[in-house]
């Protein structure tokens, strides 16, 4: 849905440089599969200088449809941004690795995300993701305390049985509703919100079928003590929308963390 008078935002199309990318697989044992990773770098900055690391699940769809790393370089160039690199990963079998599944939660925090700060020095560690890869971050945390710094989630999939009953048919449903509970019930699960408090940010269309539990969601993260808030947009589920909330909302948050 497009509204009267819009227009794309300006970072689309202002210069930018190309950046350094790499792309290669991070073998997971416990997924028995690997997880596809292109690295984007900042040009001239050498591999062990420490900077903040975007980790970002569908990360090459983000890429290709949203102009992430054409967001990145055009921050970076105008110095509106601070200096990062992004890990852009491949979601494989995204329904089965994204529905806050535990061997993928631990695969992200425990192989993942130390293999890439085996090739690059890191300062602090935002994850990013919309939709089931938002959920995958989100639950990563919660049983992963401290792989994260930050996260910055895009209409979330985060669903109860009172506000999503059409997603019944979702094969991962029960897990993803199981979750979901614990956190809004204060986080007596095992997969509850967990302290450290880090920073949340998350966005999601007034039109979509999501907003419900987004806004629910702002709410019991405030309520635990997480810094969160929920930016909503005009637009619905989909890379357009998720691209034009990058800027200012993600941009300030790494503003904040750079």
């Amino acid at each position: 849905m497009i509204v009267s008078g819009y227009a794309p935002p300006d970072w689309l199309f202002a210069p930018a440089k190309p950046g350094v990318t790499r792309a290669f697989d991070i073998p997971v044992r416990a997924l028995d599969a690997a997880v596809p990773v292109r690295t984007y770098s900042p040009e001239g900055i050498p591999d062990d200088e420490p900077l903040p690391l975007l980790l970002v699940h569908d990360g090459p769809e983000y890429d290709a449809q949203a102009g992430l790393t054409q967001y990145l370089s055009a921050g970076m160039a105008a110095g509106w941004l601070p200096r990062l690199r992004a890990a852009l990963l491949g979601p494989g079998p995204r329904d089965r690795w994204y529905s806050a599944n535990t061997r993928y939660a631990r695969a992200l925090a425990l192989t993942v995300i130390p293999a890439l700060s085996g090739r690059l020095s890191v300062s602090r560690r935002i994850g990013m993701g919309a939709s089931l890869g938002a959920l995958a971050m989100l639950h990563a945390h919660c049983r992963h305390p401290g792989a994260l710094d930050a996260l910055f989630l895009q209409s979330g999939s985060f669903f109860t049985p009172g506000l999503d009953p059409q997603e019944r048919r979702f094969r991962y449903y029960q897990r993803v509703t199981r979750f979901v509970a614990g956190l809004h019930e204060g986080g007596v699960h095992e997969d509850g919100l967990p302290a450290p408090r880090i920073p949340v940010e998350l966005t999601c269309g007034s039109a979509e079928e999501n907003v419900a539990n987004n806004r629910l969601m702002a709410v019991t993260l405030r309520g635990l003590g997480y810094p969160a808030a929920l930016h909503e947009g005009p637009d619905g589920h989909n890379f357009t929308a998720w691209r034009d909330a990058l800027d200012p909302y993600l941009t300030a948050l790494l503003r904040r963390l750079g």
